[in-house]
């Protein structure tokens, strides 16, 4: 009875479900990065919620469509503030769960004035999160329109995660960071979107990755192991994209910005930005590299505008209702 409750529930409610990390991030800005063993002065400490499964999923809700997180705190103060966080962005949080065995995850960063940075992590409470607690999300993970996920969790509940989705005929986007060159190959048959950037497909496909060229070359060996599309962000080069049986390379560049800072970056194709895939990498490879302008954390994501059009919310269903991404025609 439970179980048929919930079903129903998320059949409503969910059209994005992020299966991943959180982070809170100790977050220091300095006028250069410290040598090892050196202590220097620093202009400005924060703290602020990361993770880049969280960052994920608070980026879908503040652009306007329904999300579920499913991820693992410590029951600790940065847990608690950080389901309260995503409850303030209007995400669902019945799938959060808190742990006693192990503190929140956290990362310590340190921005110079040139927005480079150097970042320690601490796991935590993400590597518990397991099929226990897969199994409760099944009926949201089971229904929803796209699951997202990535590697800041244990591999194995990610795949599992992607396996639920993939066996509901749920679209699934996978975001192999931070990359491992051991991947299962399952995680590229269960992959709908598989969005890498040039040093993660470097890494998985053991060939250069410096250019739109190469990126090509990279996507296509992706292609062949099983994905459904591939995006391979370049940086400042833009992305490119491939579809399982089309040929042609799509390059879409991407503007100039003045960086600030480059750690809460959102991969193209996480984000449900139009109707159709040319308009959804488009539009991302045109917001994308604002992020980098504002300081780290949620503070950078963006915001649905009052006035913005339903076609923000449109890709999440042609997602659902279409076999593969519609074409670029």
């Amino acid at each position: 009875m439970v179980y048929s409750l919930v079903l129903i529930m998320t059949e409503k409610v969910f059209d994005v479900v992020v299966v991943g990390s959180c982070m809170t991030d100790l977050v220091s800005q300095a006028p250069r990065l410290p040598k090892a063993g050196e202590t220097i002065h620093g202009h400005k400490f924060f703290i602020g919620f990361g993770g880049k499964g969280a960052n994920q999923c608070i980026q879908a809700a503040r652009l306007g469509v329904k999300t579920a997180m499913v991820c693992k705190v410590g029951k600790d103060f940065f847990g608690d503030n950080y389901i309260q966080n995503f409850k303030d962005n209007g995400v669902h949080t019945e799938f959060v769960k808190q742990s006693s065995d192990a503190a929140t995850g956290a990362a310590s960063i340190t921005v110079d004035d040139a927005g480079e940075n150097a970042i320690v992590i601490v796991a935590g409470a993400n590597m518990l999160l397991g099929a226990e607690e897969l199994q409760e999300a099944l009926p949201a993970i089971s229904h929803t329109k796209v699951l997202v996920c990535q590697l800041e969790i244990r591999p194995q509940t990610s795949l599992q995660a992607m396996c639920m989705a993939h066996d509901n005929k749920v679209k699934t986007i996978f975001n192999p960071a931070p990359a491992i060159p051991d991947l299962d190959p399952d995680f590229y048959r269960v992959s709908d979107v598989f969005c890498c950037n040039e040093s993660e497909a470097e890494l998985l496909t053991g060939t250069s990755v410096a250019s739109v060229e190469e990126a090509h070359r990279a996507g296509q060996e992706l292609l062949k192991r099983g994905c459904g599309s591939v995006i391979v962000t370049l940086g400042p080069q833009g992305c490119v994209v491939l579809k399982g049986g089309e040929s042609t390379l799509k390059h879409v560049p991407a503007p100039v910005v003045t960086a600030v800072d480059t750690t809460h970056l959102c991969r193209p194709g996480v984000t449900p930005e139009a109707r159709a895939w040319r308009e959804r990498v488009l539009a991302i490879a045109s917001l994308e590299p604002w992020h980098f302008t504002w300081p780290t954390t949620h503070t950078c994501l963006w915001r649905r505008w009052p006035a913005e059009p339903i076609w923000w919310q449109g890709s999440i269903r042609s997602l659902q209702h279409s076999p593969s991404a519609p074409g670029w025609s």
